[in-house]
Parts: C-alpha cells; sequence; structure tokens
C-alpha cells in the first residue's frame, strides 16, 4: 500500500500538529518499501509538549466528567468508523497480516468505549468511621485523583491498541499524556492524534511525540511527567524505571508463555489448533504468544502430530493477502536473531519438527522438541514464530515447568477439572491463568500484568485508572450518621 503524502506526516505538540525538526522514514516489514514520512519534534517542540502538559494537569484533573468521556467516545466511534483504513496502516508499518490488524483495531474500539464508561462512573467511596468511639459522627470520603501527567511509552508490536491502553486510561482520569511511540510504526498513534484533536480535550492533555528511542530518557527524567508507562523490552524497562526511582512506573515486559495441555482434556487436535494459531499470529510478536508448549505425556501420542500440522497448515506471506496467517518479523535483523537462537537449540540438542529457516523478515512457522531448557529459545522471550514442546509426566511436573521461568505474564491450562483450574490458579507464578485455552487471551477491560521478569502494574482500562492516580481521603466531622 502506498501511504506516501508530498508532506511529512506532523507531530502533535499539545493537540496541535506542526512539522518536525527532522523526519523519519517508515517502512514496510516485508519488503523494505518506503510506506511514509514523518516529522519528528525537535527539542524546542518536546519542551513546549511537556511545559502544555504540566500547565493543564490542574485544569483537566478537575474536568467534568462528560467532557472526557464524551471525547473518549468520539475516538471509539471514529476508529469503528475508519477501521478499514486504520487497518491498512497497521499492516503497513508492521507488517501484521490484514486480518490481524483489524482485529487490532476493533480491540481500540473497545478500549475507548470501555474508557468512556468508565470515565462516567469513576468515583469516591463512602466509608463511615463510627466503628468504633473515637469515629463518632465522622464520615470518610475517598477520591482517587491523577498522580500527574502520563509518559507513555509504546512498542512496535500492537501499534494502535497498546498506545490505546496507555492513552485512553490516562484521558478518563483526567490526566494530561505524552505518548512516545516505537520508532518504526509512528503511524497508528499520529492517526489517533487526528482523532484526538477533533475532540474537546483542552491544549496539552496529549501528545504525540515520534522521536528516536535515545531520545527517551530525558522524558523519563523530567520531573514534570510523575508517571511513566511503558511496553517492550525486560532490559530497557528496568534501566527506566532504575533511572526514575521516584516516579510512578508501570512496565509491561516481556513473556515466555506456556500452554500446558493435561490429560483430561477432551479435544487435543483443537488444543493443538488453538496453540499452533497463538504461537504465530502476529508472527509471535506478542508478550503473550504462546512460546512453551508442555503437554502430558498421557495424550502426547495424538497431541504432537496434531501440533505438527497445525504449525504447517499456518500460511506465510504478503500480509496485505487475506489468505496469510504469518507475516514478517519487524525486521531482517529480528529475523536473523530468531533464526541463531533455532540454530543454538539444534546444536545443544533439539530437534525441528518442522520450520527452521526464514525469507528476509519471514521466519517459517517453527516447532522444536527436546530443547534444552538452558538455551534461549526456552528460556528467553523468543518474539518469533517458534514453538517449543515438552513431554512431562502429570500435572506437578507440568506446574514446575510453567514456573521455572524468569517471567510470568500469562499460562493457558488445557483442562476441564475445576479442581485443577483452582489449582493452577494458586500455583502458577504468572499474572493471569487461563483456563481452556491459549495464554494469549486477553480482554481489554480485564486487569493484565505480569509478575518476576515480566513487569510491575496492572494495564486494562480499570486496572490502568487506578494504577494512573493516588487515593485522596477527606474525613467530615460532626455528621449525623
Amino acid at each position: 500500500m502506498d501511504m506516501i503524502t508530498p508532506e511529512p506526516r506532523p507531530a502533535w505538540i499539545a493537540g496541535r500538529p506542526e512539522p518536525g525538526a527532522t523526519t523519519l522514514v517508515v517502512h514496510h516489514p516485508y519488503d523494505g518499501s518506503e510506506v511514509a514520512t514523518v516529522a519528528v519534534p525537535g527539542p524546542d517542540q518536546v519542551e513546549r509538549a511537556v511545559a502544555a502538559a504540566a500547565a493543564v494537569a490542574k485544569e483537566f484533573r478537575r474536568s467534568p466528567a462528560h467532557l472526557r468521556a464524551g471525547a473518549l467516545d468520539h475516538v471509539s466511534r471514529v476508529l469503528a468508523a475508519r477501521a478499514e483504513e486504520i487497518a491498512e496502516v497497521i499492516t503497513a508499518e508492521n507488517g501484521k497480516p490484514l486480518k490481524w490488524a483489524e482485529a487490532e483495531v476493533n480491540r481500540a474500539v473497545s478500549v475507548f468505549r470501555i474508557a468512556a464508561e468508565e470515565a462516567r462512573r469513576f468515583t469516591g467511596e463512602v466509608q463511615r468511621l463510627d466503628t468504633d468511639p473515637a469515629g463518632e459522627a465522622r464520615l470518610a470520603l475517598t477520591r482517587r485523583v491523577p498522580r500527574g501527567p502520563v509518559l507513555g511509552i509504546a512498542p512496535f508490536n500492537f501499534p494502535l491498541n497498546l498506545v490505546a491502553h496507555k492513552v485512553a486510561p490516562s484521558l478518563a482520569i483526567g490526566a494530561p499524556i505524552i505518548v512516545k511511540p516505537a520508532p518504526r510504526t509512528p503511524l497508528s498513534a499520529l492517526v489517533l492524534g487526528e482523532i484526538l484533536a477533533e475532540t474537546d480535550l483542552p491544549e496539552g492533555a496529549f501528545s504525540v511525540l515520534p522521536l528516536g528511542n535515545e531520545q527517551t530518557q530525558a522524558l523519563v527524567a523530567d520531573p514534570r511527567l510523575p508517571v511513566v508507562s511503558f511496553t517492550g523490552s525486560g532490559p530497557v524497562g528496568w534501566q527506566l524505571k532504575d533511572a526514575a526511582p521516584r516516579k510512578h512506573v508501570v512496565l509491561e515486559l516481556g513473556g515466555n508463555a506456556a500452554a500446558v495441555v493435561l490429560r483430561d482434556w477432551p479435544d487435543p487436535e483443537g488444543a493443538a489448533h488453538r496453540i499452533a494459531t497463538f504461537g504465530n499470529y502476529q508472527a509471535g510478536q506478542s508478550c503473550i504468544a504462546v512460546q512453551r508448549v508442555i503437554v502430558d505425556a498421557a495424550v502426547a501420542e495424538e497431541f504432537v502430530p496434531a501440533l505438527v500440522e497445525a504449525v504447517e497448515a499456518q500460511r506465510t506471506g504478503d500480509p496485505y493477502d487475506r489468505n496469510t496467517d504469518v507475516g514478517p518479523v519487524v525486521d531482517e535483523a529480528a529475523a536473523e536473531r530468531i533464526v541463531a537462537w533455532i540454530d543454538e537449540a539444534v546444536a545443544a540438542g533439539a530437534k525441528v519438527l518442522t520450520g527452521g529457516t526464514r525469507d528476509g523478515a519471514t521466519v517459517a512457522p517453527t516447532l522444536l522438541a527436546d530443547v534444552p531448557p538452558d538455551t534461549k529459545a526456552w528460556t528467553e522471550e523468543i518474539f518469533g514464530p517458534v514453538l517449543a514442546v515438552s513431554i512431562v509426566d502429570g500435572v506437578d511436573e507440568a506446574f514446575r515447568s510453567v514456573n521455572a521461568s524468569a517471567y510470568g505474564l500469562q499460562a493457558g491450562v488445557f483442562t476441564t477439572d475445576v479442581q485443577l483450574a483452582f489449582h493452577a490458579s494458586a500455583e502458577l507464578e504468572v499474572g493471569g491463568v487461563i483456563i481452556g485455552d491459549v495464554p494469549s487471551y486477553r480482554a481489554d477491560q480485564m486487569p493484565y500484568g505480569g509478575v518476576k521478569g515480566s513487569g510491575v502494574g496492572r494495564e486494562g482500562v480499570l486496572a490502568a485508572m487506578h494504577d494512573l492516580t493516588e487515593e485522596r481521603v477527606t474525613v467530615f466531622t460532626g455528621i449525623d450518621l
């Protein structure tokens, strides 16, 4: 798709479009073609964006709920009306197949709709204090107020929806937000800025700054941005947190998601299809894409061949072809790294059941067996269309295998046993357990986040609204209860 325009797409500085000091060229990951040029703001523009966010913070915090909810409703409606166009933007900059891009737009539509709903009902709690004699005739009102302007740093793999998960909750609570999209994929965030500019939000409520990663540190250090919400790689995220020890930092980092197939699951073939699909969707570039497949020996003989067949059925190709299931990874360097990790595992004794090759930036859907537990393909987040299957003996060994990871975002457990489901919820060291499905399931309204190396804090619209605010208590004295 040719998206090149005569002028670079503007940055959004305090809600207004502006040309930049320099430009950035966006390339299509599938064939390397140029799809757009965007404005990169200079230091003075960045300063004006931050200053405007700080200046409007108090006014925006006190803005009526209907104003914020109305703006969020508008974004949801326009995203829905422009869904086909925006899906093509996502595919152009990210390379994910068009059908997955369309699903991403639909999710963003929901995120802004949910945020509008929550903005209207996000209110305080009343607590009577006369439960003890010293509290007689006293009443406490607890409200949540924004911690302050938010710096939202988004990754390339969901260039619209993960930006939405930072923007929508921030605006819902009345906190200004400065968005720094990934340099590879700034277009979706700029489209979102264009839609936000159509609303009645006050000047300074949002900015979209397509900056290089090397320019992020100054924003992280700026005291006028007391909240940092980062989604991306673990090493970068922890460095940001260490650099801002007195700020409220939310980190959504990597995963090494496991899907467990237990012996009571009645449909191993169906589980194989779900696992193959969600190990390869987004070309595996999702922090909850299935990577480790842990299967009970009692069903392995039926399950593993079905998984091989399901992985081989995943079709690679041009992401604009609606028959394509798996598009390219973000660039050829990423593809080279993924294949190097596969080769490392094979050299250590792993077997390639299917795949293991690449063509440019496209990695063939791959299934490995007998992967040594100390190789990167098992221990680290591969962020590519690669599955590693391990056969275990029973539930306890399966759950120990899930927990033997530096990460803990989500896990999927294929079981129909209610007792085992609760046991999984209690034992698995992850932020979310999905029973009867892959770990890749995420509803945008539910709390979402991880433990261990997978980060701190929670997203999901309401959970994020709580995370971006702090409690303020007012005690009324002499109240006739």
